[in-house]
């Protein structure tokens, strides 16, 4: 054997050791060998079974909030610009369909004012449109472009932040998605291979967890009549009213109010990382750490404010009121939770972050994983009859040949399943179709080949030279279908939903593995072959 074909053979079976450990690693045991391979192949749903979600983002939520975002930041400005004014308001979108109609309506204006209102809104409103209703009134609509730019951003953010939760979960396997093709349809798909129970993760889901420290000035009242009653009927300007829930286990038996600004000192978007704890008392806390701008701004407004009261505020409800002893940098904490699984689930959608709009579930469906062993039973029969009836007509058809291209097409799976292990893929049953396809393909490649060096030795070529030949010209037939179906397959990856883009990843994997094994390992089999052999007339094939 020649040097090369010796560190051709030291390459391949590095790559073979390569694969075998990136599947089932150095096991000790047959049990140990059996939890790696579960453990590094990841099943899809319908082969593990598990729970699928279909929800959908109430985008007209997010429009709701940006008309009020712009309604608080006309009112400052408004006011800074000494323009007087009636009222202002926005209307109430009820449906996704009805979400770009959002308008915010200004009345009363004096006249004497409107140019400088409309400099006003031109310069610091340029996402809405404003329009003239009559001498005093007006009403702004937010412009085409900022509707479309605002429904995507929001069903991006709440797919990162549903992501976000369910992997802090530890469902490493799970898959979110949106469904259909329009944002307009605001669907998503969660897969969540292994749980059989879905009501915590919706649980989780449907938390807000929006949290924000506000400065309060005023407080407690038993209603909020009270607390309107004592400003003359009229709450101050910036300020709102909070409710503080019943706390039976602080000796609190029913409900208060607070009246607090309404712009906070730090918000959830602030907060850096959370986790769960337990106070003086031992008792179930959530601590936050905020975030270096966040820290600098909680720290000169506590510093300023020593004395004054804070509130943090969780879903538009007070969880706790303390006074500011002093400077707080950055961190804080949340009272008040039951037990270590409701903190510890507010530490995780805190650190995901909030959601931008409500969400709907549309359906529920539940898989067994006795249908997931079903379907992989009848994948691996299918696959391996497959398999065998192939093998069979190759070494019928090639002799000693077909030998060759058996061992090929195994190297060719080992190579398929370790690249899905190293790469984390998620094998689902279009994958295994996809599987099986890439092994119809391997043979088409070997066959490409021995049917050129059968026609070179034909055309009276000798074995060596009609080798060289044969796979010389059969790879550029082989490398332009490969690529041919690669531009399918990244098309399929592109447009197609989850089973589609994992049918299309495997099958790639199998493509780039078929180059090697059918042009790489299959040469330097029938250079080992024929290695020491000087002379050659005849080749089994």
């Amino acid at each position: 054997m020649n040097t090369n074909l010796k560190w051709k053979w030291i390459f391949i079976f590095a790559v073979l050791l390569i694969c075998v450990y990136g599947i089932i690693g150095i096991p000790k045991s047959k049990d140990e060998l059996i939890a790696n391979w579960k453990k590094n192949i990841h099943l899809g749903l319908d082969l593990r079974g598990g729970s699928q979600l279909v929800l959908q983002i109430q985008v007209q939520d997010a429009f709701k909030a940006e008309a009020d975002s712009a309604i608080d930041r006309m009112k400052d400005d408004l006011r800074k610009a000494g323009i007087d004014y009636a009222s202002i308001d926005r209307n109430d979108p009820q449906t996704i369909a009805d979400a770009g109609t959002i308008q915010i309506n200004l009345k009363g204006v004096p006249a004497d004012k409107a140019g400088t209102f409309r400099n006003l809104v031109t310069d610091r409103f340029s996402t809405w449109v404003l329009t003239t209703v009559n001498s005093s009134d007006y009403r702004l609509n937010l412009r085409p472009t900022e509707d479309l730019a605002l429904r995507k951003d929001t069903v991006e953010r709440a797919m990162q932040t549903i992501e976000n939760r369910i992997n802090g979960l530890g469902l490493t396997e799970s898959t979110v998605q949106q469904r259909g093709r329009s944002d307009a349809d605001a669907e998503i798909l969660i897969q969540m291979p292994g749980v059989d129970d879905p009501a915590h993760v919706k649980a989780i889901l449907q938390t807000a967890a929006m949290l924000e420290i506000v400065e309060v000035k005023d407080g407690p009242f038993d209603s909020p009549e009270a607390a309107r009653a004592k400003h003359g009927g009229v709450l101050p300007l910036n300020t709102q009213l909070r409710k503080m829930p019943a706390r039976p286990d602080r000796g609190e038996s029913h409900e208060s109010w607070y009246l607090v600004s309404r712009t906070p000192v730090v918000t959830g978007r602030d907060v850096r990382n959370a986790r769960a704890g337990r106070d003086e008392m031992q008792k179930w806390e959530t601590d936050f750490t905020l975030s270096q701008d966040g820290a600098k701004r909680f720290a000169r407004f506590t510093e300023a404010n020593i004395g004054n009261r804070l509130a943090v505020v969780l879903d538009n409800q007070i969880r706790s009121v303390a006074t500011i002893q002093s400077r707080i940098e950055d961190s804080g904490r949340i009272t008040g939770q039951a037990n270590e699984q409701e903190s510890s689930d507010l530490a995780l959608v805190l650190r995901a972050g909030s959601l931008p709009a409500g969400i709907v579930y549309l359906e529920e469906r539940t898989v067994g994983p006795s249908l997931g062993a079903d379907s992989i039973r009848d994948g691996i029969i299918a696959g391996i009859v497959g398999v065998l009836v192939v093998i069979i007509a190759m070494l019928v058809y090639y002799r000693r040949s077909g030998v060759n291209a058996t061992v090929a097409l195994v190297l060719n799976a080992l190579l398929l399943i370790a690249a899905l292990s190293y790469l984390n893929a998620v094998l689902t049953l279009p994958g295994i179709a996809g599987v099986i396809l890439t092994i119809g393909m391997a043979v088409d490649s070997n066959v490409l080949i021995f049917e050129r060096i059968r026609e070179e030795l034909r055309n009276g070529k000798g074995v060596f030279a009609a080798l060289d030949t044969g796979f010389s010209k059969a790879l550029v037939t082989i490398i332009d279908t490969h690529i041919t179906t690669v531009v399918s397959c990244a098309f399929l990856f592109l447009f197609g939903t989850g089973p589609v883009k994992g049918f299309a990843v495997t099958l790639v994997i199998g493509l780039v593995a078929n180059l090697f094994t059918a042009v790489y390992v299959s040469r330097a089999i029938f250079d080992w072959e024929l290695s020491g052999k000087r002379q050659v007339t005849s080749l089994s094939i």
